[in-house]
């Protein structure tokens, strides 16, 4: 269940907790891009998974979440012999806070957009009803 909006401004957000706010992630996520931030190197899925001590196949589903949302790349390694593998990086970190800004924005903007509707729908003057006679 979505968490209300008073409750989230009620609680003691950390800067992780962003990322999670923002893009719905998961604590193993957030693990993830503290490790790559850390690292500053790319990583494989196998790396990942032995520095966040989860199976590979967790780590692997939790760097997708990564990719789709945008906030790590993906990049191919080929190998001389033939055949490749892929390593990970986080994406240049001044780009995300920009990203987040214009998705706070657009969120606003819907808000009151949203509010401006409640306000035409439920505030109009109308009179009360008459008291119903026994």
């Amino acid at each position: 269940m979505t968490e209300s909006m008073s409750g989230m401004l009620q609680k003691d957000m950390q800067c992780e907790g962003l990322l999670e706010c923002f893009h719905d992630l998961k604590e193993i996520d957030t693990d993830i891009f503290q490790l790559l931030h850390e690292r500053q190197r790319p990583l494989t899925v196998d790396e990942i998974a032995e520095q966040v001590e989860r199976e590979r196949s967790t780590a692997y589903r939790a760097v997708q979440r990564l990719l789709q949302t945008g906030l790590i790349e993906k990049e191919q390694v080929n190998y001389e012999q033939g055949g490749y593998y892929h390593v990970y990086r986080l994406r240049y970190a001044k780009e995300i806070p920009n990203e987040m800004q214009r998705t706070l924005n657009d969120w606003y903007a819907q808000m009151v957009q949203l509010i401006d509707e409640f306000n035409d729908r439920y505030s109009e003057e109308t009179e009360p009803a008459a008291p119903v006679e026994s």
